[in-house]
């Protein structure tokens, strides 16, 4: 109602200026993702955030509190394409991170992003499944094949590897940023 009410007076106003009225054009993908947001549960360990006017990009925060990657915050941005639901969202880790399913330039592997995709899939579905990707990491499906034998051969030497990674240190020749919620500045990164 209210919003018939800001149309009516827009109306109003480009009629007493002599100006036409603002259109409002909205695309399938732009009302799917406002609805999917609308529609959004919180799920312990996920914070999102994004513009009301504008819920094609979002920014999401995962923050484990279980398994290799407990204790770390991890930044993502979430592009909707211009087809959504038909194709599905676009997400990039804002952090380096010693992962089998993220590469180091921050692609995200996980199936229902690229094979399992379905239109009826939703945006919480997606997070909850990032989210899973730390608390269950999978070797069978790697971006980062070294990460992916480590996990898969040596359980040990991947959970020290990914402390030291978490903690801003090097893991082989590559240095990584501190991503340990207690390292860092305790507001989120929004």
């Amino acid at each position: 109602m209210i919003r018939l009410r800001k149309i009516q007076q827009a109306k109003a106003e480009a009629a007493r200026n002599g100006t036409s009225p603002p259109t409002v054009n909205r695309s399938v993908a732009f009302m799917r993702a406002k609805k999917d947001i609308q529609e959004y549960e919180d799920i312990p360990s996920v914070e999102i955030q994004y513009d009301r006017d504008d819920p094609m990009h979002i920014k999401l925060q995962v923050i484990p509190d279980k398994g290799y990657y407990a204790n770390g915050k991890f930044n993502f941005e979430c592009t909707i394409p211009n087809d959504y639901p038909n194709s599905a969202p676009e997400f990039r880790c804002l952090q380096k991170i010693y992962h089998p399913n993220i590469d180091l330039e921050g692609h995200v592997c996980l199936n229902i992003l690229r094979n399992d995709w379905k239109p009826t899939l939703t945006l919480q579905l997606v997070f909850a499944g990032i989210l899973h990707l730390f608390l269950e990491p999978n070797p069978n499906d790697p971006l980062n094949k070294d990460a992916a034998n480590d996990l898969a051969k040596f359980p040990e030497s991947f959970g020290r590897h990914v402390k030291q990674a978490m903690m801003g240190g090097y893991v082989g020749e590559e240095l990584f940023e501190p991503v340990v919620a207690s390292m860092r500045n305790s507001q989120r990164y929004y």
